[in-house]
């Protein structure tokens, strides 16, 4: 069975490299009927924090990449921790120590005193505050050590090139490239793929699991993604950790679908990653590094969030407000309305909510350019109480009677058409940039509609009283 894994070190935020990588274990992993698995490697104990852990798997969970297995330290559902497994590494070290495979080494200061195996009692028993004793593996010197990647094809290195390296620290915690090798035999993964990054790494792993007679999983190393200089992403060419993008409103879906144009054909730009994966070839991922491009993925959202399903995007909607702790005090169908009518004019959940922020609040400012342009103007005040008037006649508030009702006010020639239907849009919303006039008076309903007429008539009327 196809088992892969995404093992991320919970030591800083989610980075896109790392969610594209999880994302195409994912896809691995539903093409082949197989087992996505998740495992927090944290052995950095200085570093790894469980605040970041927790949010990786929140943010994990927010793209829609679930897991299909793992177990903590209590034998509950979660992640697997390399950090509750120190115990079952103990074995392997001492089993490599026993074959002669592996031997201390005494560090006083950064003088070695002793290499060997077995360890002398004056070092078990007496230990100097400048010691420190480490295990190291031995690595035997002119082989050729060698792995097939999906991606890149044979891949060799010399061992002479290679030197002795630690597998257990001084503070008796394994590192990184032993605790892995353990970890995926174990677990039975059938599949590594990671980022490119990874591939100085490979040599010593390999050199570790045909010293402990373990089978070889197949490699795929991805290519990395890098900004428009061709150095890997990172914060100098702009924000690149998955809750910037969240809180900057981008769609789960749309983030994902842009992720998957990194590296990989997929024949088009816009889809469903959750249904994409049917078409995913590990051996059709480029083996060249790939640019992230902030616009690109900018207008991928763009296209989801105006034709996304309605209840899809005020899901993400209410979820993103509620992920920025803000209180939308409506009724689901009132937002619902809000969302359609403004869609057609943003590119992001952010911009969304400022966009129709008026439309949930009837206590906003005026725009500037508003008041100065036309509420000051003389024929104001008679604009918006003939608009009072006629709407408060209709009997059937709905958009067509609404749209011959302000074409009725604007065939008057108290002023211009343009002058008259800005009037309007700036009494009922405080801006003159809005969805269409008569949408939003529509989804504001006819009750609403005239209490802001009303008000600005007032506002308008103080305006004036001031002015003279």
């Amino acid at each position: 069975m196809v088992r892969v894994r995404f093992a991320p070190s919970p030591t800083g935020n989610l980075h896109v490299g790392g969610l594209r990588t999880a994302l195409f274990n994912w896809y691995f992993a539903k093409k082949h009927d197989g087992k996505f698995i998740i495992r927090i490697e944290d052995t950095d104990l200085e570093r790894s924090k469980r605040e970041y852990e927790n949010a990786i798997l929140e943010e994990l969970k927010w793209a829609g990449l679930d897991y299909d297995e793992g177990v903590d330290k209590n034998g509950e559902y979660g992640p697997y921790r390399q950090s509750e497994r120190l115990d079952i590494y103990q074995k392997y070290i001492e089993q490599l120590l026993n074959d002669g495979k592996a031997y201390y080494c005494v560090y006083e200061g950064e003088e070695i005193v002793f290499e060997g195996n077995p360890l002398p009692n004056k070092y078990k028993l007496e230990r100097n505050a400048d010691s420190s004793i480490v295990i190291k593996f031995k690595v035997k010197k002119d082989e050729v050590i060698s792995f097939n990647d999906l991606i890149r094809g044979l891949i060799e290195f010399n061992t002479n090139y290679i030197e002795d390296f630690v597998i257990l620290r001084s503070n008796r915690i394994p590192v990184y490239n032993f605790c892995v090798v353990i970890d995926d035999y174990l677990m039975k993964i059938s599949h590594v793929i990671r980022g490119e990054d990874h591939i100085p790494n490979t040599p010593k792993q390999v050199l570790l699991y045909n010293a402990l007679s373990f089978n070889l999983p197949e490699f795929a190393h991805l290519p990395l993604i890098v900004g428009e200089d061709r150095t890997p992403l990172s914060k100098r060419h702009g924000e690149v950790s998955i809750s910037y993008f969240r809180k900057e409103g981008y769609l789960p879906k749309a983030l994902l679908n842009y992720l998957s144009l990194l590296g990989w054909n997929a024949n088009e730009q816009i889809f469903d990653f959750k249904e994409k994966f049917k078409e995913f070839d590990i051996k059709n991922v480029s083996k060249n590094p790939t640019v992230f491009d902030y616009n690109k993925l900018l207008w991928t959202n763009e296209v989801h969030l105006r034709n996304n399903h309605i209840d899809e995007v005020y899901q993400n909607f209410v979820d993103w407000c509620n992920y920025c702790k803000i209180d939308i005090n409506s009724d689901d169908v009132y937002i619902r309305k809000v969302i359609e009518i403004s869609r057609p004019k943003v590119r992001t959940l952010k911009e969304l909510y400022e966009f129709s922020l008026n439309f949930f609040k009837n206590d906003f400012e005026y725009e500037e350019e508003f008041v100065n342009k036309y509420m000051s103007k003389p024929w104001f005040e008679e604009v918006i109480k003939i608009s009072i008037n006629k709407l408060e006649k209709l009997d059937v508030f709905e958009i067509k009677n609404i749209e011959y009702v302000l074409k009725e006010i604007a065939s008057l020639n108290i002023t211009s058409k343009k002058n008259v239907f800005q009037s309007i849009r700036g009494a009922v919303l405080g801006k003159l940039v809005t969805p269409g006039l008569y949408e939003s008076i529509e989804v504001l309903g006819k009750e609403e509609t005239i209490k802001r007429l009303k008000r600005t008539l007032n506002f308008s009327n103080n305006i004036t009283k001031l002015n003279k």
